[in-house]
């Protein structure tokens, strides 16, 4: 499938690019007022006709993040505007990963040459972790998240991002709707999470371990998992 872009296409919708740093990965940070978006915006997408039906929010959100991936593929060197496949997830262009997250106002992306996930959340409150903690965790997953030697909204935000950043990654050999509780955190510290994936989310990798490197960027948490180009 050819990729293409507008070069020349200027928005109305304020943004600020910014380049983090994860685990030595380059992540794709952009900030956008909604205020300030017009529908013609999205005029700079090869795919613009599939978002019209799109509500207002959704639409600016769309593109702050295929913006994001432009940056992020530019490193590459390929000028390309990632369209939407057949399960609504992003197309990459042949040979390259890559993964998108939202947060509010804000968009992240980047791009691997290995299956990668990446998840941006805000900060839970206090009264938003007593309300999803079973949700997300069980209680001994509970009990590791409270002996790691951090504020529990920020772990159980961190379990809950990491897991995002797994499905992400792996979406492709998981089974249908796998659920929270089909990966276990074992492991949690300063850099990095600990997940262990069971058969509920992969028959495929069932068993297997994979640390997602961790930071936080202002009130949010920034989640990465990079496979290994052999997978193992």
């Amino acid at each position: 499938m050819r990729f293409t872009m507008h070069a020349n296409m200027r928005f109305t919708m304020h943004t600020h690019h910014t380049l983090l740093t994860l685990n030595a990965h380059p992540l794709h940070l952009i900030r956008l007022d909604l205020a300030t978006f017009n529908d013609n915006d999205l005029l700079w997408l090869p795919h613009h006709q599939l978002l019209q039906d799109a509500g207002r929010k959704r639409k600016a959100e769309h593109l702050a993040g295929r913006i994001a991936a432009v940056h992020a593929l530019r490193e590459q060197a390929i000028k390309a505007v990632p369209g939407i496949g057949e399960t609504g997830a992003p197309r990459w262009p042949a040979g390259l990963y890559g993964s998108i997250s939202h947060s509010g106002n804000v968009a992240l992306a980047v791009v691997a040459h290995s299956p990668v996930g990446v998840d941006i959340e805000t900060l839970f409150t206090d009264a938003l972790s007593q309300t999803l903690t079973s949700s997300i965790i069980t209680p001994a997953e509970q009990r590791i998240l409270v002996n790691a030697s951090l504020p529990f909204p920020l772990a159980l935000t961190l379990a809950f991002s990491a897991k995002e950043s797994l499905f992400k990654a792996l979406s492709s050999a998981a089974l249908p709707f796998p659920g929270f509780h089909s990966a276990t955190v074992i492991a949690l510290d300063q850099r990095a999470l600990r997940l262990r994936i069971d058969a509920t989310f992969s028959a495929e990798h069932a068993g297997k371990c994979v640390d997602i490197a961790w930071m936080t960027h202002e009130q949010q948490i920034i989640t990465l998992l990079v496979e290994s180009p052999s997978g193992s």
